[in-house]
């Protein structure tokens, strides 16, 4: 009787992956396309600068800034607009604050349609949304544009509507990055009611994302034309608009100006950001 043996299967080790690495050329790509949008948003700003800084014949002179800010109407238009920029801003955190948390909270089913109703203000453009409130707010029984201050408020309004997307999303944003059922238990165990959970424990817990959200609200207010134009408000975006229209190197002057105040801003917010209680390092004891 034979016995055969069975075969023998000699398995093969599976092959190692290699990392595929970037070549030259890739490289070269990705330089020319970082350089091409470094063209295409500062080429705009180098020129601007260039009309601001060369407003007499073609020597380096500031009196296009000095005309500027010496303007009686820059310091009380800006001032007025930037007094309606915090006034927007705290209605806007008092409105969209506790509408998000108790979202978060209590009924997250409802996320979907409070962000469709906080998108309407990108369907529906401006010019329409003044002109509704015109039809609304200038006869009985609710006639109160009347006068400037009435208006005024009207004004305000708007314009935190027209920040809620903004502001809705870095809300939102920041209240899923804290565990807010479990502050909001620790909260209530120590006995607080829920305004004071929502000023002393939601609020502090979304300095960053707040500080975002205001700052895209105040660039909003502080830029906006259409609404202020047609409700007859002496702010910012007329003036420059008629400074576009009447002068040359004052409105490039201003848009620099401009861009400054943004990237200050930013700036700011940015160092806030690094100096979250979180993101400190430990001292090392002597």
């Amino acid at each position: 009787m034979t016995v055969t043996a069975p075969p023998v299967v000699i398995e093969t080790p599976p092959a190692i992956a290699t990392p595929v690495r970037a070549g030259a050329g890739s490289k070269v790509l990705a330089w020319v396309i970082m350089l091409a949008g470094v063209l295409y948003f500062f080429a705009p700003l180098v020129a601007t600068g260039e009309r601001a800084f060369r407003a007499i014949g073609r020597t380096f002179s500031f009196e296009a800034f000095r005309r500027v800010i010496t303007d009686p109407e820059f310091l009380r238009t800006f001032g007025e607009s930037v007094i309606n920029a915090v006034a927007t801003i705290v209605v806007s955190l008092l409105v969209i604050v506790p509408t998000a948390y108790w979202v978060t909270l209590k009924v997250p089913k409802l996320r979907s349609i409070i962000e469709f109703i906080t998108l309407l203000p990108f369907v529906i453009p401006a010019v329409v949304l003044v002109f509704g409130l015109i039809r609304m707010y200038s006869r009985p029984p609710l006639a109160i544009l009347g006068s400037y201050g009435s208006t005024r408020i009207i004004l305000i309004c708007a314009y935190a509507a027209l920040s809620f997307p903004y502001m809705y999303r870095s809300v939102d944003n920041g209240l899923r990055a804290i565990n807010v059922r479990t502050l909001t238990e620790a909260a209530q165990s120590l006995g607080a009611t829920w305004p004071t959970i929502v000023w002393r424990v939601i609020f502090p817990n979304l300095r960053v994302a707040l500080l975002s959200g205001a700052l895209l609200t105040f660039a909003i207010v502080i830029g906006e034309l259409t609404v202020a134009l047609y409700l007859g408000q002496h702010t910012f975006g007329p003036f420059m608009s008629n400074l576009v229209r009447n002068f040359v190197a004052e409105p490039a002057a201003l848009t620099i100006l401009s861009f400054a105040m943004t990237w200050g801003a930013m700036g700011f917010i940015s160092y806030l950001t690094r100096r979250q209680p979180g993101k400190r390092r430990m001292r090392r004891r002597p």
